[in-house]
C-alpha cells in the first residue's frame, strides 16, 4: 500500500477495509478476539497508522463485520462476524430490534431467557415482544427448551444447535430425562463388565457329597473363551428402535466338578457361578474399551455417545455399589462387585423371560440383590413411625399392619392370628 494519500480518501478506506477483513478471516476464527496490536500486526495499514486503522474498524463496525468487545487481558479487542450474519443485522428495523438479536447471538448455544433480555436492555416488556416476534417471523432466532430451566421462555438463533447443557445431552429426548434409554443402557454396560472381569466356574451346594469339586481359573489375561453375544431390538420411550445387546458366556467354562481321584472320583453337586479374576490379573474393562464395544454394537443408533457420557454411566454402577474401580499401574478399569452373587443369566435375557411371564418370582435389578440382614428384612429395621412405636400409644407391635404384611397374616381370621398380634381391621 501507498503511504501517501488522505487518510479519509473513501476508496482507500474501502481497498483497507476490504483487506484487513479478509485477512482477519484468515487468521482466526469468528471467536478470536483481535486487539490493536493484533490487527497492524497483519500488515494491512501502512506504517501502523493508528488514525487510519481507527477509521477501517469503524467502517467494519458500521457494516456490522465487525464486534467490540472488551478482552480482559488486551483491552478493547473486536471479533469478525460472517458476512451472511452482518446483512442480517443491517435489514434489521430499528435499534431495538438489533439489540435485542445481538444479545441472543452472543448468548450463542446456549440460549438466553426473554427476562434477562428485558433487564440487561432495560428495555419494556412490550418492545422486547414486538422485537422478539419479528425475529421469529424472520427465521432469524427459535424459541428452545432448557433442561435446567423448563419453565423458562429461551431463545436462541435459529441456526445454532442447542449445546448440551441446555439439551441435557444424548440422556434427553424433547426436554425429557429417557428413562428407559439409560436403564437399558446401564444393563449392557453393567453385562459387559461383568463378563470381561469375572469368569464362571463351579460352586459346590450346601450338603452336597464331599469331593474335590474344581474350580477353572482362567490364565492371566484371558477371558472366558465361550464368551458370546445376542442383539434384540427394543423400543424406548424415544419412539426409535435400538439394538440390546445381551452378553453371556457358555457353560463350557463351568468345571466338570471331578474330584481328584481322576475318573472314579465322587461327583459334586455344584452350581456356576461368577468368580472374580485372580491376583495379577490387569485387563479390567476401561471406559474407552466399553466406549469402543457400545459404537462397534451400534446399540444407540442415531445417538453418539462420547467417554464422557459412559463415564457418567459407570459412575452411576459404581455409587449403587455394582461395579468398582481397580487400578493397575496407570490403568484404570472396572470389575463387578460380589461377583459370586451375581446372576449368570443376562439381564436383558431376563428382561425377556419377564415379558414372556417367566421369572416373575424373582425381582428384575441390574446386579446382585441388596445386602441384607435380620435388621433389615424386620419391619422394624425400616419403619417410618419407629419413634412412635410403644404399647399403649397409637402404633405398638400389636397392632403393626406391617407385621402382619411380613407374616403373610392380612388374609387370616382373627382367630387363626397369633395372639400377640392384632388383625388389622
Amino acid at each position: 500500500m501507498a503511504s501517501d494519500g488522505r487518510a479519509d480518501d473513501p476508496v482507500k478506506i474501502q481497498i483497507l477495509k476490504d483487506a484487513l477483513y479478509e485477512e482477519m478471516r484468515q487468521h482466526g476464527s469468528e471467536s478470536r478476539p483481535f486487539s490493536q496490536k493484533d490487527l497492524l500486526d497483519l500488515n494491512i495499514i501502512p506504517n501502523g497508522n493508528l488514525e487510519l486503522l481507527l477509521q477501517v474498524v469503524q467502517r467494519l463496525c458500521d457494516d456490522k463485520l465487525l464486534v467490540g468487545i472488551t478482552n480482559h487481558h488486551a483491552g478493547m479487542a473486536w471479533r469478525w462476524r460472517s458476512r451472511e450474519e452482518a446483512k442480517k443485522y443491517t435489514t434489521l428495523p430499528n435499534d431495538e430490534t438489533v439489540m435485542v438479536y445481538s444479545i441472543i447471538d452472543e448468548a450463542g448455544a446456549d440460549g438466553i431467557w426473554n427476562r434477562t433480555i428485558k433487564n440487561k436492555l432495560n428495555m419494556h416488556e412490550a418492545v422486547v415482544k414486538n422485537c422478539i416476534k419479528f425475529l421469529e417471523s424472520k427465521g432469524y432466532i427459535a424459541s428452545m427448551k432448557n433442561v435446567e430451566h423448563p419453565n423458562k421462555k429461551m431463545y436462541i438463533k435459529a441456526n445454532l444447535r442447542p449445546s448440551e447443557r441446555a439439551t441435557g445431552g444424548p440422556w434427553f429426548t424433547e426436554g425429557e430425562l429417557d428413562t428407559a434409554f439409560i436403564t437399558e443402557l446401564e444393563g449392557i454396560v453393567f453385562e459387559y463388565i461383568k463378563t470381561k472381569s469375572a469368569y464362571r466356574g463351579s460352586q459346590p451346594l450346601p450338603g452336597g457329597a464331599a469331593g474335590g469339586g474344581t474350580t477353572k481359573t482362567p490364565k492371566k489375561g484371558a477371558v472366558t473363551a465361550g464368551e458370546t453375544t445376542t442383539t434384540t431390538t427394543t423400543t424406548t420411550a424415544r419412539g426409535t428402535k435400538r439394538s440390546a445387546t445381551e452378553i453371556s458366556t457358555d457353560d463350557a467354562s463351568a468345571p466338570s466338578g471331578r474330584g481328584a481321584g481322576g475318573a472314579g472320583g465322587t461327583q459334586t453337586k455344584s452350581r456356576t457361578v461368577f468368580l472374580p479374576m485372580p491376583a495379577g490379573y490387569k485387563h479390567y474393562p476401561t471406559v474407552a474399551e466399553i466406549a469402543k464395544f457400545i459404537h462397534d454394537t451400534g446399540i444407540t443408533n442415531n445417538t453418539t455417545l462420547g467417554e464422557a457420557d459412559i463415564q457418567q454411566l459407570v459412575d452411576v454402577l459404581t455409587y449403587d455399589g455394582l461395579v468398582e474401580m481397580v487400578r493397575v499401574g496407570r490403568r484404570r478399569g472396572y470389575r463387578v462387585a460380589r461377583a459370586a452373587k451375581q446372576d449368570t443369566v443376562p439381564f436383558h435375557k431376563r428382561q425377556k423371560e419377564r415379558e414372556a411371564g417367566i421369572g416373575l418370582d424373582r425381582p428384575l435389578v441390574v446386579g446382585a440383590e441388596p445386602l441384607s440382614n435380620g435388621l433389615t428384612e424386620a419391619p422394624c429395621g425400616r419403619c417410618p413411625v419407629f419413634d412412635l412405636c410403644e404399647e399403649g400409644g397409637p402404633v405398638s407391635p400389636s397392632n403393626c399392619v406391617y407385621f402382619l404384611q411380613w407374616l403373610e397374616l392380612e388374609d387370616l381370621p382373627k382367630a387363626a392370628a397369633p395372639p400377640n398380634v392384632a388383625v388389622h381391621p
